[in-house]
């Protein structure tokens, strides 16, 4: 059914699929195929097993003989892997209308290339040249797509929001409730203060150059919580343009690659203890894995040598709280709240008509929901779990590998991207972006300073991990 014209000369939204969207939305089947990994993990988990064989990676090497014999040792490994991959992503597709023939092959080379990205990612050197895989991995299908010009053909297997989508889902089963009480009140205090403060900056700075609501918030969404999947959540719920969502991206990719560099340099010329310096790199940075590389580079500098207070676990653990936990679970809620602003302001302002309240729902983004299932789960396997235990058990045989497989998605994610990206059509869309993000930048990296350093300078320097 073909959408109706509004008087303002925007298409009002198609008819809603009802029950089918349960099989015919990529939302509704990430849902599914998320749910389903966590599920297994958990049953083997629950009998004293684990899905580690199957969530297999390249592990550190030194040289291309050792990478050769390991790589071969595990052999029967990545096969399984890439048959449970290429099973549930051929499926879901097919269910959704796209074809498996041109899926399937188009797959595999999205799976070797990914392969490769972390064996480069797992080189004894990767951390010195901040070669973490999801960098490397969109860099590497920019080039492939700019310079060898793959065939558009092969674009029905680089499928950027649903690998992304699978993901979030999966991100859901690494965030048990516990570990947000575990974090304490200081660093969702701290966490909370910087996504709502950058979020608005970003917002408001764009509706004053004149940029569209929907526009205005997937840039904030995009540099107040996890980028990319922060900025695909809410260009669904409030219907942004893939335009939209395509400059987000990628003005989140721009600043993360920078701050990597950026942050650990200057945070050793403050000389901050390790723990202070992760926390800011965890008020400041938009991409987790970029996040992460830059909070290793900086605890790794901790020591003697180098006269800077603490460990590098106390760097990461301080990313962690502040970024990965803190930010990270206000996807829902902002998806939430602008879906809402969306269907009950923006649109009818711009149509004249008012929006069903129905609609909040049908745009929400069901991968969500699945975000937050996959934490109850996890959180009921838990239990009564100490931190030390959470560490010590549950993260090895039931955390880790699911993370490594929402890694291996993530990865999907940031190839599919650049292999789509053909920078030569990319439309222009002038400067304002740039500056409604980098002034959420500014203050970002000011206040996640301001709280990190002077107000809760002595929490994260004391940290314990």
């Amino acid at each position: 059914m073909s959408a109706t014209p509004s008087a303002a000369g925007r298409a009002m939204p198609p008819q809603e699929p009802g029950w089918r969207e349960l099989w015919l939305k990529e939302d509704w089947w990430a849902v599914w195929l998320g749910l389903g990994l966590v599920v297994i993990a958990f049953a083997l988990f629950a009998r004293g097993s684990s899905i580690a064989w199957i969530a297999v990676a390249p592990a550190k090497w030194s040289t291309f003989p050792e990478l050769g014999t390991q790589l071969a040792a595990n052999v029967p490994r990545y096969v399984a892997q890439f048959g449970l991959f290429l099973v549930i992503f051929t499926i879901a597709t097919s269910v959704m209308g796209h074809r498996a023939r041109s899926f399937i092959p188009s797959f595999l080379l999205l799976y070797l290339l990914s392969l490769a990205v972390f064996a480069v990612g797992a080189w004894d050197q990767a951390q010195r040249y901040n070669l973490e895989p999801p960098l490397v991995a969109l860099l590497l299908g920019l080039l492939i797509a700019n310079v060898i010009r793959l065939p558009r053909w092969l674009d029905a297997g680089f499928r950027v929001e649903f690998y992304i989508k699978t993901g979030i889902v999966l991100l859901g089963a690494t965030l048990p409730f516990t570990l947000i009480i575990w974090a304490g009140p200081v660093a969702i205090l701290q966490a909370s203060i910087v996504s709502v403060a950058t979020f608005l900056v970003i917002f408001f700075v764009g509706r004053r150059l004149g940029l569209e609501n929907q526009l205005s918030a997937t840039l904030g969404a995009g540099g107040a919580v996890c980028g990319v999947s922060a900025a695909i959540a809410v260009g669904a719920a409030v219907r942004a343009k893939k335009e939209h969502v395509s400059i987000a991206i990628t003005l989140v990719i721009l600043w993360a690659i920078l701050w990597i560099f950026a942050l650990p340099l200057v945070s050793r010329a403050l000389q901050l203890p390790a723990g202070v310096g992760g926390a800011w790199i965890g008020t400041s940075e938009f991409a987790d894995a970029a996040g992460f590389a830059a909070a290793q580079s900086y605890g790794g500098m901790a020591g003697p040598a180098t006269g800077i207070p603490g460990t590098a676990d106390q760097a990461i653990s301080a990313y962690t709280l502040i970024k990965v936990i803190g930010r990270d679970i206000w996807i829902g809620i902002w998806a939430f709240v602008l879906a809402v602003l969306s269907v009950t302001r923006w649109e009818k302002s711009e149509t004249g008509r008012q929006v069903e309240a129905g609609q909040i729902w049908w745009r929400f983004p069901k991968f969500v929901i699945g975000f937050l299932i996959a934490s109850i789960v996890i959180t009921w396997a838990v239990g009564s779990a100490s931190y030390g235990e959470f560490n010590k058990i549950v993260r090895p045989a039931l955390v880790a590998p699911i993370t490594a497989l929402r890694t291996w998605a993530f990865a999907f994610c940031f190839l599919s991207i650049g292999l789509t990206t053909r920078l030569r059509e990319f439309a222009p869309t002038g400067g304002k972006p740039f500056v409604a993000f980098t002034a959420g930048v500014v203050v970002n990296v000011i206040l996640g300073f301001v709280l990190s350093v002077l107000i809760f300078g002595h929490y994260w320097a004391a940290l314990r991990h």
